[in-house]
């Protein structure tokens, strides 16, 4: 491209900025601004265009970490850091005499305990305060540097950010200490890189910035109109130029999501083998989540670490006869085995326990509801259900997530079956090249086993488990023939038959993702 056909594709703005340069001369961004009248945006999208074009070049760049409060840092601000409450706790304590504990530190402070470690560890280094005998926390009468510099850090920083070269060294040492890094994102500094740079004309720049001052600023227009022709002022205006070989933009159609799509396939497909639909209620007792399948109840995964508890109400009412009759065989069950031949888990059994109201941790709780049921002999049964569990959040985990719970009853059901099923659905439904069986233990299921499935990413990923339903679960509610369940992952299914890598993009927002997310039906 001719400098002259150069100058014409120019944006407006592009010719603003250019004549913002004199010969030879290196301009902040700062300054080209202030020459220009330029907002931020119009800025930023000039000079992008420029140094596209090779107009413009970056003459140097200087990164400079600034420090910013952040809402924890705020709160600290207003509230104090926890080095400090703990210290005056600790003060207070000694002043009246009082013994003060962790537990104590807890209860009336309402901090995290790694808050209540981290700052207990730094006060005990600077020594400001002492262990001694039961775990109680004396003070010393000592000063702690560490929270007399945040206390005049949380001052300084206060609706404001600074440089962080701006600070002494001791005061640069306790900011990066405590800034948001990754792994602990409750920390009350932030540290961010301000880039700045400075800019010059390329020679190819300078010819066309030349041009264009010489040709002055002219007006630009994009249609020839008749007022224009009648006074001749179209002598006057620059005409902004078309190019008709680009391509025009691409208009997208609107669709339903692929993940939605993928959860009306599989049911779909399941439906069209002989299936029912069962369902179940979001809010589960603890009975049928955990205490019909023969769960016990000091089993771990009924700690507040792994499911969610109701707060208001938490729990629900015990006035129906049937159910009540049902919790006193399950009761018998987990007690001594009842009539099933087993021993069972031989503790007491705690009615008041069942009742309690938790999120649905699994979708075996709908499987039991339908057993409970009278459901058709033989049968076969599936639910989509959302679980919900406490998990750390990544690229296969998420703290709610759909699983696609089925159970099959009849006669002649046995493990064979079931494997087969399980096969038939990382095919299917996952759209899987490579699936494999690995041994397993639930308390609920006797053989049981786990499915996975190779991701072409991630490699392989456990679907869920499944088994054949032990007598303790399926005699207390009325069944006497075998069945098979199974509770696979339906989110990590769709992350194979779907392509993607990450489970939170099958709920993002970002709708070109959606758009070029491929499905396999």
């Amino acid at each position: 491209m001719n400098i002259s056909s150069l100058i014409d594709s120019l944006h407006p703005l592009e010719i603003k900025v250019l004549m913002a340069f004199g010969q030879g001369s290196v301009l902040r961004i700062e300054q080209i601004a202030q020459a220009t009248g330029l907002d931020t945006s119009q800025l930023s999208m000039a000079v992008e265009w420029l140094l596209t074009k090779g107009l413009i070049a970056v003459e140097a760049e200087t990164v400079t970490p600034v420090v910013s409060l952040t809402k924890i840092g705020e709160h600290y601000l207003e509230h104090n850091a926890p080095i400090e409450r703990i210290l005056s706790a600790a003060r207070e304590a000694a002043a009246t005499g009082r013994r003060l504990t962790i537990q104590d530190i807890q209860s009336r402070e309402g901090l995290e305990p790694s808050e209540i470690s981290g700052a207990i560890g730094c006060l005990k280094k600077e020594g400001a305060v002492l262990i001694v005998q039961g775990g109680c926390i004396e003070a010393t009468g000592r000063a702690s540097p560490t929270a007399e510099a945040l206390r005049a850090l949380l001052q300084q920083l206060r609706g404001t950010s600074r440089e962080l070269d701006t600070f002494p060294e001791a005061l640069r040492q306790v900011i990066r200490q405590h800034a948001v890094r990754r792994g602990n994102a409750r920390e009350p500094f932030r540290i961010d890189e301000r880039v700045t740079r400075s800019y010059r004309l390329t020679p190819t720049g300078e010819q066309a910035a030349g041009l264009t001052i010489q040709q002055g600023a002219m007006e630009e227009v994009s249609q020839l109109t008749p007022e224009l022709l009648k006074d001749g002022t179209w002598r006057t205006k620059r005409f902004r130029k078309y190019t008709i070989t680009l391509r025009p933009p691409r208009i997208a159609a609107g669709k339903r999501h692929p993940y939605r799509e993928f959860l009306d396939l599989v049911k779909h497909k399941l439906v069209s083998m002989g299936f029912r639909e069962m369902r179940g209620p979001l809010v589960e007792t603890e009975f049928w989540n955990m205490d019909a399948l023969f769960m016990p109840q000091f089993h771990p995964a009924r700690d507040i670490h792994d499911v969610y508890f109701v707060k208001e109400p938490t729990h629900a009412r015990s006035d129906d006869p049937r159910e009540l009759k049902l919790r006193a065989r399950v009761a018998a069950i987990h007690e001594a085995g009842g009539k099933t031949g087993s021993t069972g888990w031989g503790y007491r059994f705690d009615t008041r326990r069942t009742l309690r109201l938790v999120l649905r941790s699994q979708g075996t709780a709908v499987s039991a509801r339908t057993l409970a049921s009278d459901p058709s002999i033989p049968g076969k049964y599936f639910s989509i259900a959302r679980c919900f569990r406490y998990d750390a959040v990544d690229a296969t985990h998420a703290t709610d997530f759909f699983q696609i719970e089925g159970i099959v009853l009849g006669e002649d059901i046995n493990f064979r079956t079931l494997l087969g099923l399980l096969d038939l659905f990382a095919r299917e439904v996952a759209q899987a090249k490579e699936s494999k069986f690995l041994p397993a233990y639930f308390p609920f299921t006797e053989p049981s086993v786990e499915l996975h499935v190779r991701h072409p990413r991630l490699g392989w990923m456990e679907l869920g488990g499944a088994g054949l339903f032990r007598p303790e679960v399926t005699l207390p509610l009325g069944v006497t023939v075998p069945v098979i369940a199974w509770g696979l992952g339906l989110d990590r299914m769709a992350m194979v038959a779907l392509g993607i890598h990450d489970i939170r993009d099958l709920f993002t927002a970002d709708l070109e993702l959606i758009r070029m997310t491929r499905g396999k039906f």
